[in-house]
């Protein structure tokens, strides 16, 4: 198992470099960079552009095109001036590989436009980001896994038919509407005002007594966690129902029960540990989209300052550092929870060797 974890972890490299080459094409590609920005700016509100730029990470993208129509009457060496202070002055395959030497040391540059390092930003946002994601992640999983074990047993009673009617209801409705239908109902819109509409803890977190700061969080919490997970029960309540489903009809569940053992032995002694498989390989995908990719609009409603809402304000300003950093964080996490992940299929199913099938 060791070789395997070592082959896994080799392979991140390559993998690392691959999304960063295809990202950095295409936004090599984009128009609108951060010194087309700054030229347009000039042209439109003065010189006075130039001194409210912020500094930036050396090893960026995009040139910010000087042949555009926003360069069109600019000095070349005050244009000069500006694609040296983005980092743009050099070749791209020389910005490409000083970006690939810096992100190996986890080095992510500065922000362009809010004068802090990437790493700072990320940090200052992590809590938020995975508040909702662990929550909502723990919310879906403890409904998901035994509502689907509970579908497989009764698969086609009246039980059955009436919740797959509501996750589907709830899998059809946007995340975002829900959210604002919660904050008419429950935050003060129109009906009751019972839970906070904004923010993750009040502006008097601190000088409340630990109790009640644990009631502020929560309370924070529950209208924004209801909206991240009322479309996340369907995929997991029938992945774990058909799992549950396809191994109950197999002879070694007909032999138990031939023994005398219960459901309950039958179903959480031998067949959980095979059907859950399925289910544990879909975690780490879970895990990341929300994390830091299934909330942004949640994010937005509920003014929860966090890296969805980070990485979409990066993407609108052209903000390089922000865009990469963040990718190459969200992407080294999400291969190394899909090693995790491996290592969870042995951990419950131990006759699973990953080194015997590479072989």
């Amino acid at each position: 198992m060791g070789g395997y974890i070592l082959r896994r972890l080799a392979l991140i490299i390559p993998t690392l470099f691959g999304i960063m080459l295809l990202n950095f094409v295409i936004i090599q590609a984009a128009p609108g960079g951060p010194v087309e920005q700054m030229l347009a700016e000039m042209q439109g509100h003065g010189g006075s552009a130039l001194s409210r730029a912020g500094g930036g990470g050396g090893a960026e993208v995009s040139s910010g095109g000087g042949d555009s129509r926003a360069s069109r009457g600019i000095h070349p060496e005050l244009l000069a001036e500006i694609e040296a202070m983005y980092g743009f002055d050099k070749p791209a395959h020389e910005r490409f590989f000083q970006l690939v030497g810096d992100y190996a040391r986890f080095d992510f540059g500065d922000s362009f436009y809010r004068d802090r390092s990437v790493v700072e930003l990320i940090i200052d946002k992590m809590p938020v980001s995975i508040s909702l994601g662990l929550w909502s992640t723990l919310v879906i999983y403890l409904i998901s896994i035994p509502l689907g074990i509970r579908k497989a047993v009764s698969d086609g009673s009246r039980f059955d038919v009436w919740t797959s009617s509501l996750i589907v209801i709830g899998y059809a409705i946007p995340g975002f509407l829900f959210a604002i239908l919660l904050i008419v109902l429950f935050a003060g819109g129109s009906y009751f005002d019972i839970f906070p509409n904004s923010g993750l803890t009040s502006s008097n977190f601190h000088e409340l007594s630990w109790p009640e700061q644990v009631k502020d969080y929560f309370m924070h919490l529950v209208l924004p966690v209801t909206a991240n997970v009322i479309g996340g029960f369907a995929t997991l309540t029938l992945l774990t129902k058909n799992s549950f489903l396809d191994e109950i009809g197999k002879h070694y569940v007909v032999t138990a029960r031939a023994k005398g053992l219960s459901q309950r032995q039958v179903l959480y002694g031998h067949v959980f540990r095979n059907a859950m498989l399925i289910v544990i390989a879909s975690m780490p995908g879970v895990l990341v989209s929300l994390f830091f990719t299934g909330s942004l609009l949640i994010e937005v409603i509920f003014s929860l300052d966090g890296l969805g809402l980070l990485g979409f304000e990066a993407a609108l300003n052209r903000d390089y550092p922000v865009i990469f950093g963040t990718l190459y964080i969200f992407t080294l996490m999400g291969l190394l929870l899909k090693l995790v992940s491996d290592l969870t299929y042995v951990a419950v199913d131990p006759r699973i060797d990953f080194e015997s099938r590479e072989g």
